[in-house]
């Protein structure tokens, strides 16, 4: 696909999913998807959007690898499964064998790391824990307004610039829907939050981003220390849950469920207002990127 063609991708994921909110306060109003009185059709205006408008630039563009075709199909199936937990929450057991089925999905479309030397069976232990660690990192940082929108858009725009720098289309036309999807979905959850994206929109953000980071090359054999790129991309949700499991780990609670243990709470219960709490947590993304971008 030429380069002067790419600005239309994120407008039209932008406007779709404008469309898909309003269109989903109106359907959902009184089908229970509501949170203290707020629509979740959040995860719809993001999720939607950009497994369509991807789905459709890659497919007029040219056959989509292998791969991207996983990483479309897990990302729907993950996105249904959030839609499912949000009417009715599934059991911690039950999320953690549905993000299961979905990495299985993905790992069987040839979607995996590919560290060298330590064997096929590691790599895809490897995936497995890295997929499940970032959906659920997101799912936990999905709790004020604006928050996990924000840090996943900053992730993201890093994501589109190495897709970019390397050549690798199918990242490129992925970031930018993603990315459109995100920017209609910010506009109304940015506080005071007038939608929420739910666990659809939590479990498909981790997921695709997850996924994502394994569909780009960074570590030649000359400089293995670009491994830790994604890591650091991905290094506010990261840091976010060790701080999270680690506190409740001394408490003696569960690290699974959500609480008031994470940094963004605490920044609030310290005295920043919701503003300045959103600023300091972005800004914490954008560095994590940035330092992602150079080591990679």
């Amino acid at each position: 696909m030429s380069d002067k063609y790419l600005y239309i991708i994120p407008f039209f994921s932008f406007f779709l999913g404008i469309i898909i909110i309003f269109l989903g306060r109106t359907i959902f109003r009184h089908q229970g998807l509501t949170s203290k009185g707020i629509s979740i059709v959040g995860g719809f205006s993001i999720g939607l959007p950009c497994l369509f408008t991807g789905a459709l630039v890659l497919c007029f563009s040219g056959c989509p690898e292998k791969g991207t075709i996983g990483i479309l199909t897990a990302s729907l199936l993950m996105f249904i499964f959030g839609v499912i937990d949000d009417w009715h929450e599934l059991s911690i057991g039950a999320k953690i064998a549905t993000q299961a089925i979905a990495i299985c999905l993905l790992v069987l479309q040839g979607m995996q790391t590919h560290i060298i030397y330590i064997g096929n069976i590691p790599n895809i232990a490897i995936t497995f824990i890295w997929i499940i660690g970032i959906t659920n990192a997101f799912n936990h940082l999905d709790i004020m307004d604006g928050l996990a929108g924000l840090v996943a858009f900053v992730i993201n725009l890093a994501f589109f610039v190495t897709g970019y720098v390397n050549g690798n289309m199918h990242v490129v036309v992925l970031t930018l829907a993603l990315g459109g999807a995100l920017a209609s979905f910010l506009i109304f959850n940015l506080p005071p939050a007038k939608i929420y994206m739910g666990n659809s929109g939590s479990h498909f953000l981790g997921f695709l981003l997850a996924s994502m980071a394994l569909m780009d090359s960074y570590a030649p054999l000359e400089r293995p220390i670009a491994l830790l790129a994604p890591l650091f991309i991905l290094g506010l949700p990261i840091l976010d849950t060790c701080f999270l499991i680690i506190i409740r780990i001394r408490q003696r609670r569960s690290p699974f469920r959500k609480s008031d243990d994470n940094l963004a709470i605490r920044f609030l219960n310290s005295g920043y207002s919701k503003k300045k709490t959103l600023l300091i947590m972005f800004s914490m993304a954008a560095v994590f990127s940035l330092l992602g971008l150079f080591f990679r």
